[in-house]
């Protein structure tokens, strides 16, 4: 017996994580086999993206490596490009596909787990993906740390003022957790960085943050958002809702009120979409491009196919209005997975599978360093209280104790040294140091066709 999941995030992590344990004996004897497919060899833990982003927590505890979490399991690490579910088969490209020239492989399977989770979801605004930076990944937080510190030294350097001033304008677009703790964060750290530019002060730099809707992070609320809104404003940032972009060609964020910003910093955080491998699968999706799924979490009308996360659409049996779904968040993700696994086996014993239901508990979210906003179990807290309910809560969550214990010191470390202002943008291009050397050996003169160095993160383009 084989058992597929497709996904290495929340849903994917866990639900392998619970097979393991329940289905150790089978696994050590060959007669089951838990192949997890996923594109990185980590789970991502996506709320301490802004906190690794502003240098509070190495980028390195952010994530949880899946082959020492599961190591029982086989992992494939590859993109699933389609899913024959009549045949039960998935296609899958690997890191070698490219390389050995055999093309994708076709990994037969007896039961499936779709959690592939979800993409940044673009608008076609000019400019977008040419000048855009997302952060959803590792990888885009630490590139977008290395280029706000690096815009602070080229308005450090400049004797031009145009550049200046857009080198400190920083735009983002999206008023969810992403975009507010994103710009919270990095807000905060770069006014401290600014202490050691002997040209920048705090009140140089500028912070836009661009809604389309009339309010910011609607989990916590709407008393909670007002609240946010009135810090943010506080700080001297500029939220603007009610407002979309409407280009940025050439650098320059054009809003829909009519404001134009050179900028040479344009974040997008608004929203997200289900994963392209959905779309070709022959299973039942929403308007959405979700998975429509059973309360049970099995797939509507396939047997032997289950789903959970951002990229499933579970009936919420908690919600007073039917025909509602459970939002695509972790606090739902991380207990569907439970509820998954168990599913599965219990299915695979002949017994009943259990229905998911899980009221929602409520939202934390920082602001940045000892400022939050928080709507939990009914109650409402703002500033330093609902910023530790934050990291308590987050931590918690955090997988394994490992993850938990480095986290926990870094936190303790910080709030005994100095804040760390380092730029290490050339990780991002590590070969352009000796490549500018070997080839400047044999040229006297640079040759022209070194691009220069771009300062943007990586997969900026979207």
């Amino acid at each position: 017996m084989r058992i597929l999941v497709v996904g290495g995030g929340y849903v994917g992590m866990y639900t392998a994580l619970r097979l393991q344990r329940k289905l150790r004996q089978r696994l050590r004897s060959g007669e089951a086999e838990i192949v997890v497919v996923t594109p990185e060899p980590y789970m991502t833990y996506q709320p301490f993206l802004p906190e690794a982003a502003a240098g509070s927590i190495s980028p390195r505890h952010v994530v949880v490596p899946l082959r020492r979490v599961l190591k029982h399991c086989t992992i494939v690490i590859g993109e699933a490009e389609r899913v024959d579910h009549a045949k039960r088969t998935a296609t899958v490209t690997t890191l070698a596909t490219g390389e050995d020239g055999t093309g994708a492989l076709e990994i037969p399977y007896d039961e499936i787990v779709l959690a592939p989770g979800s993409v940044s979801r673009t608008l076609p605004v000019p400019g977008l993906a040419e000048f855009g930076i997302g952060f959803k990944t590792v990888e885009e937080a630490i590139g977008l740390r290395n280029h706000v510190i690096e815009q602070m030294d080229i308005a450090s350097a400049t004797r031009d003022p145009a550049i200046r001033d857009a080198a400190l304008t920083f735009v983002f677009v999206g008023g969810g957790y992403a975009g507010v703790e994103a710009l919270a964060e990095l807000e905060d750290m770069a006014r401290y960085t600014s202490r050691y530019y002997h040209n920048i002060k705090p009140s140089d730099l500028r912070w836009i943050l661009v809604e389309a809707t009339g309010r910011i992070l609607p989990e916590v609320g709407e008393a909670m958002g007002r609240y946010a809104v009135r810090e943010l404003r506080g700080r001297n940032i500029d939220v603007r809702l009610d407002t979309r972009l409407d280009s940025c060609e050439g650098r320059i964020a054009v809003l829909s009120d009519g404001s134009r910003f050179p900028t040479r910093t344009l974040v997008w955080t608004a929203g997200v979409k289900p994963a392209p491998v959905l779309a070709s699968t022959d299973l039942p999706l929403t308007d959405r491009g979700r998975i429509r799924c059973t309360a049970t979490l099995s797939v509507d009308g396939a047997e032997h196919a289950w789903a959970a996360g951002d990229a499933a659409a579970v009936p919420d049996l908690t919600s007073s209005e039917p025909g509602t779904d459970t939002a695509p968040n972790a606090q739902h993700a991380v207990r569907q997975a439970k509820v998954l696994a168990d599913n599965i086996l219990a299915t695979l014993a002949g017994r009943p599978a259990e229905d998911y239901r899980h009221s929602y508990a409520g939202s934390v979210a920082s602001l940045g360093l000892h400022k939050g906003v928080a709507h939990v179990y009914g109650r409402k807290v703002k500033g330093y209280p609902a910023w530790l309910m934050h990291r308590v809560y987050h931590l918690s969550r955090v997988p394994t104790f490992n993850r938990k214990a480095r986290v926990l010191a870094e936190w303790t470390l910080a709030g005994l040294f100095k804040r760390e202002i380092v730029s290490l943008g050339s990780l991002e291009h590590p070969r352009a140091e000796f490549a500018l050397a070997a080839r400047g050996h044999l040229h006297p003169e640079p040759p022209e066709n070194i691009p220069p160095k771009d300062d943007r993160p990586p997969d900026a383009s979207g």
